[in-house]
């Protein structure tokens, strides 16, 4: 399929049903041209092909060969975690919504090769962990640790991707088995009564829901949300933790209608919460959904870092206090800023506001993409916001360099499954109309809305959208104005609009030809932005963004000698933007100006005056964008940068 043609309908990773309560509904989209497109293209290319080797270096798939043969003495597992099979479906996942982009024969090869190993390997009355069917122990006895209902939603999610690509019901027939095994085992009255230490499943067995039309997928979905924050879940054994995180961890200190902060886990608790958005858009429950929005708020204003990375703590991969939002020490893993995005999209199609847009885009262009090598082959578990030179780090999965893949390989699946279905975040359709949320050359349709995007945000601020459809009649067309925007311009077919959006929304309303083209223009200037006063880790500084992007300082770009622990800007100096064509993949940079601290030769490390010596020359100081940092090896790299104080009079 070229990259021109029309996308298909319905292929995303959440479509709620025709009777739901959601205001907005997923549109279809093809990116076709800019940074999303190359960042897709590489993940086409690079990250889901290495994707099957990796699994087998790690023992992944051999364990669901393992698994398969009931006529011999049971293989040992292989690998260090109970989880270890959702890797596999994550990828799978990633592969489906691939091919629903563009077809790929070897890839469609690979997949179905894959979907042959595991469907042996379930157990006649539906189970399905290999972990646990190799000897890891009794099935359902180590709710907290044993993750069984955790890779059974990643199995599901990857069994409906796989048939809404393709029509093919090989996988979708393995979930579908569980998913009743799993319904006849759990519930009040039923064997297990008690939910799974990592949510997942909720968000998977609503989507079955949506898929098959079964009722009962629905009140399993419930039963589990309903069930958490009731104290069920125990530590137990587990290979790897040798104490009890408590019930915040998890979640299961409060129901969530009595919650009234993020805590614990930081994916766990927003993968939760998708569940619990799932829930409010199929039922439309609008206490749920107020609480939704409360819990939401709680985290982006208070436990979210500039990047859009969350979950502030190596301890546990935790969310801090309130405005506990460390630069050096902000863990902010990858894949908890896959599950924000997730989150936030769930309430932007439940309410139809614009600020979940506003920081999927954050998230999506910076705490996320710093996840996810130039190469599509080195990745990041963690995100901090600050790297010094002579980093002391926690070796393994937990350093700030990248690594070509993890002892705990679940970021970069979930990147791949992310990147491939990413059109689908970008556009939705109404009752009213039709809504552009994301900003990316392509092309985006539902039903008989059809719209062309060109554009090179986000290093140019202009949007051009052109109707090659419409509806008969009066409709809405809308786009998003960022919260970062303080102005705009827009023209519809060379007359101005009123330049004003209340509500977030630039929002047309006509009736509209095909032909007709809506220019938005952005207000973009590098903006020096200072912390929250709260947030005492940050006091005294500020970070460079522009658009949607948020900036860094690597030490490879500045002048020789140049200690970026030594260096304080001045925002009130000018900055410079260039573009550089052949640096990190084509960015903007960002030239400020700066002053280096005279390096001091005290011994001891505290004074009386307000601030060290500075060196009287400007320094040039360039930055580039934070999702591309650590693409040149090791080094150090710092978002927020203390800020100079005024001379004295």
């Amino acid at each position: 399929m070229s990259p021109e043609q029309t996308p298909a309908a319905g292929h995303g990773p959440i479509v709620p049903s025709p009777q739901s309560a959601a205001v907005l509904w997923p549109a279809a989209g093809r990116v076709s041209a800019g940074m999303w497109a190359q960042r897709r293209a590489t993940n086409a290319d690079a990250s889901i092909p290495e994707g099957p080797g990796r699994l087998e270096e790690a023992g992944n798939l051999a364990n669901f060969r393992a698994a398969a043969q009931t006529d011999t003495a049971p293989t040992a597992f292989t690998g260090d975690f109970q989880f270890q099979d959702s890797d596999v479906y994550k990828w799978l996942e990633a592969a489906a919504w691939q091919l629903a982009d563009t077809p790929a024969p070897a890839l469609a090869a690979e997949t179905e090769k894959i979907i042959a190993q595991i469907r042996p390997a379930q157990r006649p009355d539906g189970y399905l962990q290999t972990y646990y069917q190799l000897g890891g122990g009794t099935p359902w006895s180590e709710l907290g640790w044993g993750h069984e209902l955790y890779c059974a939603g990643h199995l599901i999610q990857a069994a409906i991707a796989h048939y809404r690509a393709t029509g093919g019901t090989e996988l979708l027939d393995v979930a579908v088995k569980f998913a009743d095994h799993i319904a006849a085992a759990f519930g009040p009255c039923a064997a297990v009564d008690g939910v799974c230490g990592h949510p997942q499943i909720e968000t998977a067995l609503i989507e079955l829901y949506r898929t098959t039309g079964q009722q009962r997928y629905l009140d399993l979905a419930r039963y589990f949300l309903d069930r958490r924050g009731q104290g069920t879940l125990t530590a137990g054994a587990d290979r790897g933790h040798d104490r009890d995180p408590g019930p915040e961890f998890w979640q299961d200190h409060l129901p969530i209608r009595q919650a009234d902060e993020v805590v614990g886990h930081a994916v766990r608790q927003l993968y939760l919460l998708a569940g619990a958005a799932d829930l409010a858009i199929e039922t439309g429950d609008s206490e749920l959904t107020a609480k939704l929005q409360d819990l939401w708020q709680d985290m982006a204003g208070t436990k979210t870092s500039l990047t859009g990375g969350v979950g502030a703590r190596y301890d546990w991969e935790a969310f801090g206090d309130p405005y506990e939002l460390p630069a050096d020490r902000s863990y902010n893993e990858t894949c908890a800023a896959i599950a924000s995005v997730h989150f936030s999209w769930r309430m932007a199609l439940l309410t139809g506001q614009t600020r979940y847009s506003d920081l999927i885009e954050r998230t999506l262009y910076n705490g996320f993409l710093s996840g996810v090598g130039l190469d599509g082959r080195h990745w990041l578990y963690v995100n901090p916001l600050h790297r010094r030179a002579h980093a002391h780090e926690r070796p393994g999965d937990q350093t700030a360099t990248r690594t070509e893949w993890f002892r705990c390989a679940c970021c970069p699946p979930n990147a791949m499954r992310l990147l491939a279905s990413l059109p689908h975040y970008f556009a939705t359709h109404s009752s009213e109309g039709f809504q552009l949320h994301q900003y990316a050359t392509g092309i985006y349709t539902s039903g008989d809305f059809t719209v062309r995007v060109a554009t090179r945000y986000p290093w140019e601020s202009r949007i051009t959208a052109t109707i090659d459809q419409a509806p008969p009649g009066v409709t809405s067309f809308s786009l998003r104005i960022p919260a970062w925007c303080d102005g705009f311009q827009a023209r519809l077919n060379d007359t101005s609009v009123d330049a004003t959006a209340p509500d977030g929304w630039l929002t047309v309303t006509r009736a509209f030809s095909s032909g007709d083209t809506l220019v938005l223009d952005l207000d973009m200037p590098v903006r020096f932005t200072r912390p929250h006063h709260r947030v005492d880790a940050l006091r005294g500084m500020r970070a460079l963004e522009r658009g949607p992007l948020v900036y860094c300082l690597e030490a490879v770009d500045q002048p020789a000698g140049v200690d970026l622990e030594e260096i304080v800007i001045d925002p009130t100096s000018p900055a410079t933007v260039t573009g550089a064509p052949n640096l990190l993949g084509g960015v903007n940079t960002l030239t400020v100006h700066g002053r280096c601290q005279r390096p001091d030769d005290s011994w001891w490390p505290y004074r009386t005056e307000a601030q060290a010596e500075l060196l009287q020359e400007n320094v040039p100081l360039t930055a580039v964008p934070y999702g591309v940092w650590g693409n040149r090896g090791s080094g150090a790299m710092r978002v927020w940068l203390p800020e100079q104080t005024p001379d004295p009079a």
